[in-house]
Parts: structure tokens; sequence; C-alpha cells
């Protein structure tokens, strides 16, 4: 919506008086400059075209003098935009980075996909919205990650550009292998390959305690049960219960075999079965102990489904309010004002010079 309005309307009344000066001098204009017995003998000369536009000396004047009058009042057109802030909430994010997440069960654009990259995908339309998600523009949202530790990738933040970088930044911890083949991060890849669910809900905790939204909640999203870590995740669901925290957790997969794809030393890849085992029990306990609700996304159309159920949930009513950014528009004014009254001046000191 766009609207024009003067920042100092009160010169506005500047034109009157503008007017009336203007009468005054056509009036004066009408009125002959040397005196002469009879007109007669004047009547029937030509007129020229030099006459003629001295007329319109004085029309030169009052319309720059009227865009300068109009220029002093700031006109300015402002783009205004209504939000109304329907939709708020403090939500942090937990993402599961664990070695199971690699299962190759889930498909993009009929390519198939880890679960991780699913989630991370989902997880980018339910913030930024994308037809099909209507995207969560006014809600704060951090994000922790977590495999055999937590880690807080993201503060809550309304930056969602910037926390969809954080989120492109969150991997699964990968072999790396010396020149004789030989895995030199084994320690750390088998801490990091566990899931510590109740140090991540703990994080997620004290990111959202302190927050004054009305609606605080944590979309957990993880395929295991605890593994590892110093807090037990019913321990922390009493916690989150306590600050008024919901948990709305998400198994990721199920039980069963699944794909996974696994490079040699020799760097060739291949796909090999595993079992794959999905915790519903412990992320039930999560969501029911807060109030919050379960769900089982068992592939990428399920996971969105999932979402879009929270978007519904999760909506806090609050003020709409208006927005106008304005732009001045004075010089577009004052500058052709200027120029025609320095023009009326300057003809009418040359080219038109009347008498005294």
């Amino acid at each position: 919506m766009s609207e024009l309005r003067f920042a100092n309307p009160l010169w506005l009344l500047m034109s009157a008086p503008l007017v009336l000066a203007t009468l005054i001098a056509f009036r004066s204009e009408r009125q002959g400059s040397v005196l002469y017995s009879s007109a007669r003998l004047l009547r029937d000369l030509p007129i020229t075209l030099a006459q003629r536009a001295k007329r319109l000396l004085p029309w030169l004047r009052f319309v720059g003098l009227l865009l300068v009058v109009f220029a002093l009042a700031r006109p300015q057109h402002g783009l205004s935009d209504f939000r109304i802030r329907a939709e708020g909430i403090a939500a942090v994010m937990c993402i599961d980075r664990s070695g199971s997440m690699q299962a190759l069960d889930f498909t993009i654009d009929d390519e198939r996909v880890d679960r991780l990259t699913a989630v991370k995908d989902v997880f980018e339309d339910f913030v930024a919205g994308d037809g099909k998600l209507p995207g969560r523009p006014d809600d704060q949202i951090g994000l922790v990650s977590f495999g055999g530790f937590a880690e807080a990738k993201s503060p809550l933040t309304l930056d969602h550009g910037a926390l969809l970088e954080v989120l492109a930044t969150v991997e699964i911890a990968q072999p790396i292998y010396d020149a004789e083949g030989n895995v030199i991060n084994r320690s750390y890849l088998e801490e990091e390959r566990a899931t510590a669910i109740g140090d991540a809900v703990t994080l997620a905790v004290d990111r959202l305690k302190d927050s004054e939204a009305k609606s605080k909640v944590i979309v957990l999203l993880s395929d295991g049960g605890n593994t590892a870590g110093v807090i037990d995740p019913a321990d922390a669901a009493e916690a989150a219960k306590s600050f008024g925290i919901k948990i709305y957790s998400i198994g990721v997969g199920s039980n069963g075999r699944a794909p996974f794809r696994m490079i040699d030393p020799f760097g060739r890849e291949r796909l090999v079965a595993q079992d794959v085992r999905l915790d519903e029990e412990s992320l039930k306990l999560l969501a029911n102990t807060t109030g919050g609700h379960y769900f089982n996304a068992k592939d990428t159309q399920a996971l969105e489904s999932v979402y879009a159920e929270i978007d519904k949930l999760e909506k806090t009513l609050t003020e709409g309010r208006l927005y106008t950014e304005y732009r001045e528009l004075f010089q577009w004014l004052l500058l052709p004002g200027l120029a025609l009254v320095v023009l009326e001046v300057g003809l009418r000191c040359t080219r038109f010079r009347s008498l005294p």
C-alpha cells in the first residue's frame, strides 16, 4: 500500500497569498505603461508572437513559486506494510546428527538421501516456507544439534537467513583416513555416532527458559534412544515442564534394516544394509511429560505433514502494526520551480523588458 503526505503542510497556506499576488500582477500587465491620447489607432495593429508570449510571464512566475511552496511543504511518498504477528513463538530445533542418521531411507525429488539431509530440507521449508508450508517469519528460532554430545548452534533469533546458513553446517562425523587407510579419528567417531538426547533437551531448555514468548516449544528430531550424555531424558523433560516448555518429538525413520553409504579406504562407495532401531517409547515420554505430541515420520511426505501439524498447534495472537517507509520528493518540485522563476525574471529583464 502506498500513500502521499506532506511533512510540513503549513507551507501550503502560502498558496493563498501567491494566488492573490498573481491576480494583481495580471491586472498590472493589462494597464498601459505609456499614456497615449487615443488607443483607437492601435486597435488595428497586428498582435505579434512576442506580445502573446509576454502575457505568459506571470504564469511562469506563478507556477514556479507554487512549485517552490509545495517543495517547502516536503511531499513524501510512503510504502506501507501492515503486518500481523499472529504466529510468534519461541522454538528450539534439536537435530540428531548421530551415525544412524546416515540411513538412506528418505527421498527428495525421487533421489535417495540420508535422514539428516531430509530433516534439514524440511526444516528449511518450515522456517522459510515453500508453498506447502507457510513459513514462520515472526518466530524466534534456535538450533541445537547432537550426536554423542549436544552443541548449541544458534541462539533464538529472527534472522532466519543466518539460521539456515548455520543449519547447513550440521553434518554427521565422517572417518578420516591416513595414507595407509587407517582411521585416525576412531575414538571421536565412536563418540559422535552415539545419541545424547537428554543433554540436547536440557541445552534447549536453557535457551528457552528466559524467553518472554507466550508459547515455548522444543522440536526434537531423532531416530534413536539415549545412548550418551550425562542427563537422563526423563529428567530433561521434567525440567522443560517446569518452565512451561512443550516438546514435540519426531521419530525419524522406522525399525528394521536400511541402506547406508559406505566408503572403503580406497575411496570406493557402496551401499550396505544395516539394522536400525527407533526408540518410540522414549520419544513419547518426552512429549507426554510436557504436554506436547509425538510424531513418526517414515518418509519425507510424513515429515512435511508433521511440520504442518506443529504449524497449526503453535500459534500466538499478538497485535497488528503498520510500518511505513517514506521517500522525499521535494527536489522534484523545487528545482523546476526555481528554474521557472529564474526564466521569468530573465525574460522580463531581456527580451520582454518594459518601458519604465
